[in-house]
């Protein structure tokens, strides 16, 4: 007799069960002693590994502390002060951390710790992530997503009703790009505000001690501790980075034990605010006041997008052991204290952290809270150089220099064009906008946006990736986006009294970002419309006054099918073409690395020492290939090519792949050569207002930036530049 076991995730396994029943007994129900040595040997092996896995996550556990969890753990510095209290009662006390306990419950430990944190893109998080994997599994983007060379794999998954209408609608689709500017530029923004409404709110302890330190002062000593921190950027985080962690350890392990010693001696049922009807009978008793008050409530789960953000540098298991067991726990503890000592002295909430620190360890907090403040600060302008390198890779932002300042982390970056601006930036917002409560609620617009754009590209990538049931996906959508919903409502009625900080900042980025893509789009628009095919070039080719002169040529071209216009241009003029040029395009797709082995895609065409080259990247990628190193790679995947494409067959093949082989290597020795063009739109009076306009701010923007060139490390003397003009 056969029994069929099925399985989802296994094949079908079949059981003879006819026989004596005590051996099969043994068969089905195996014990240790019969296991062979090396069967044993492979257990002890596999059990040492997973207790190294253990351990492993336990160490990237600890390191998330300095870098993911910065912004969140710090948020009871500024928490209480940005909301504009009057009057608070104990029941309003208890209304507000009731609704504190359960945003950080719901958004931080469901949202976040168990839901975000699955849509990574091959292990890298944030809004950017969520879209290129929308791109990547459903084929819905305005940029390539999928690998292109000679061993294609396609991720495309068949598509669902909402999928096919992405597909469809251009609106929809440049909507959804929108949205996933918009989520890179908030984040930007959060690089701004973090850094000051942190070190701000860490500073002005020191007015407690000593009340005759004016605001002014501490507005000041801010902006000299940020000035310090972003000249020392160029220097990278490795440096200091070991520090992070126990700086944040002993914070997320001092506040909790502060806010214990104020429950017990001030309200020891402060717990009983966990209740829901807390809530609802805050919003009962004080209406439109109690929803303006969300304005400064959400600022409690500040940071919380960073343990999806970060996933790049650590991994799941690791973020949520630190979430769950350390910083959820420390925050619940922290909030409970700072409201317990607030229910018995209700008039204190300006200074709502401060006030609670006993006298004993005031200054050891002190040190320790700006310490903090100064880390949370890092983590979010580290988050913003990263960000600011995957939009210039992708080409949705001008190009600046980006620097890898480590060997070994390929993720930290440092741009000092960023850096500098970011700086004043972060130091105008507090001397302008010094007001907590000012700059709170700029962030409170922030935080909620971010929260909101996440929650909507979740409910895509749940709908067309996981095809995840229904009433699932109704059930997270409707309880996130409309407790989101009510935050930004809230947050949006604070515009004028700083919410528009962010705003504007958005505004800016979000333009240049379009602008950009937009002038990149209309090029490559033209090339593909006017490109050379190979049966043109060898028309140039053909005609006698065209020479072919030693060398090796690098051609530059940003299209795949056919061959950039330049080419033409530059023939024409010059009469000349190398005898070995390689057509090299530089690719970025939307996933997070390119395999070593698909880096490099060669393809021969018919023409005599004619290749086509792509280089391909992802948006995690470093452009670790550079100068000679660069050429030498390029010439060893041709040589392999060449080889690869021989018929053995075929004698005449063995002496032409010798021949070609050999053209390579002379053509090496004799000099090598980039040719890129440096292409300009010409705007005449045919175009309309809204392509004049773009355009020429597209212009004004590639005049002042970076050459592409340089960030492969191209000698300045190996350069040539093509002139030539677009017609818009």
């Amino acid at each position: 007799m056969e029994i069929h076991v099925d399985h989802p995730s296994l094949n079908e396994v079949v059981v003879n069960v006819s026989g004596d029943s005590a051996s099969d007994a043994r068969r089905l129900h195996p014990t240790n002693h019969a296991f062979s040595p090396q069967q044993q040997r492979q257990q002890q092996q596999q059990k040492v590994q997973e207790g190294n896995q253990r351990r492993d996550s336990l160490v990237l556990a600890y390191k998330t502390l300095g870098v993911v969890f910065g912004g969140l753990v710090t948020s009871p510095l500024y928490v209480y002060p940005s909301m504009p209290l009057k009057h608070p009662t104990e029941d309003d006390y208890l209304g507000i951390y009731s609704i504190m306990f359960w945003t950080l419950t719901l958004i931080g430990v469901v949202k976040y710790a168990n839901v975000a944190i699955r849509a990574d893109d091959h292990g890298e998080g944030g809004t950017f992530a969520l879209y290129s994997l929308l791109c990547r599994h459903v084929g819905i983007g305005i940029l390539p997503s999928k690998h292109v060379g000679l061993n294609t794999t396609k991720d495309v998954q068949k598509s669902t009703l909402l999928a096919r209408f992405f597909q469809t609608s251009l609106v929809a689709r440049r909507l959804l790009l929108f949205v996933a500017m918009l989520g890179t530029c908030m984040l930007i923004g959060d690089g701004i505000l973090t850094p000051a409404i942190s070190v701000l709110s860490a500073m002005d302890g020191l007015r407690a001690p000593f009340p005759s330190v004016s605001k002014s002062l501490v507005e000041a000593l801010s902006s000299v501790v940020l000035i310090v921190l972003f000249l020392l950027q160029k220097f990278g985080t490795s440096r200091v980075s070991f520090l992070f962690s126990p700086i944040m350890g002993a914070w997320t392990l001092s506040t909790p034990l502060v806010g214990i010693y104020s429950i017990i001696h001030h309200y020891p049922s402060i717990f009983k605010a966990l209740s829901p009807h807390y809530i609802f009978h805050f919003f009962l008793r004080n209406g439109k006041s109690g929803w303006l008050l969300l304005g400064g409530t959400v600022l409690c789960i500040t940071g919380s997008e960073a343990m999806f953000a970060d996933l790049g540098h650590f991994n799941q298991k690791s973020i949520q052991l630190a979430f769950l067991f350390t910083i959820y726990p420390s925050l619940v503890l922290t909030y409970a204290g700072q409201t317990a000592y607030l229910i018995k002295h209700p008039n204190d909430h300006d200074d709502g952290f401060y006030k609670f620190i006993p006298t004993s360890v005031y200054w050891p907090i002190f040190i320790i809270s700006t310490s903090a403040a100064v880390v949370a600060s890092q983590s979010l302008i580290s988050a913003t150089f990263s960000v600011i390198k995957q939009s210039v890779v992708l080409d949705y932002f001008p190009r600046v220099k980006v620097v890898h300042t480590s060997k070994n982390k390929e993720g930290e970056v440092y741009s000092p064009e960023v850096n500098y601006i970011l700086m004043v930036l972060c130091v105008a917002v507090i001397l302008i906008f010094g007001d907590g409560k000012d700059i709170g609620n700029a962030f409170g617009v922030v935080v909620s946006l971010v929260m909101l754009i996440t929650t909507i590209l979740l409910t895509l990538v749940m709908i067309m990736i996981w095809r995840t049931p229904a009433v699932l996906v109704a059930l997270y959508f409707v309880v996130f986006f409309v407790m989101e919903g009510v935050y930004v409502s809230a947050v949006f009625t604070k515009f004028a009294e700083g919410g528009w900080i962010p705003f504007a900042i958005s505004f800016i980025l979000a333009f240049i970002m379009f602008g950009w893509f937009y002038g990149r789009q209309r090029k490559t628009d033209y090339e593909l419309t006017h490109k050379i095919t190979f049966e043109r070039l060898e028309e140039l080719l053909a005609d006698s006054s065209v020479k072919r002169v030693p060398g090796l040529c690098f051609f530059y071209t940003n299209i795949q099918e056919g061959l950039t216009p330049i080419l033409g241009h530059y023939i024409k003029n010059m009469k000349s073409l190398h005898k070995v040029t390689v057509f090299t395009t530089l690719r970025y797709l939307l996933v997070p690395k390119v395999p070593p082995h698909e880096r490099i895609v060669i393809k021969k065409s018919n023409l005599e020492g004619v290749y086509c080259c792509m280089i391909q990247y992802g948006y995690a990628d470093a452009l670790n290939l550079e100068g000679d190193h660069f050429v030498d790679q390029v010439i060893s995947s041709l040589e392999k090519h060449i080889q690869k494409h021989q018929s053995p067959e075929n004698l005449s093949s063995d002496s032409l792949e010798i021949g070609e082989t050999s053209n390579l290597k002379e053509a090496r020795l004799a000099g090598v050569v980039h040719v890129r063009g440096k292409t300009r739109f010409y705007i005449g009076l045919n175009c309309g207002w809204f392509d004049k306009f773009v355009l020429t701010f597209y212009e004004v923007m590639h005049n002042n930036c970076r050459s592409g060139l340089p960030t492969l490390g191209i000698p300045p003397q190996q350069r040539i530049e093509v002139g030539m003009l677009y017609e818009a």
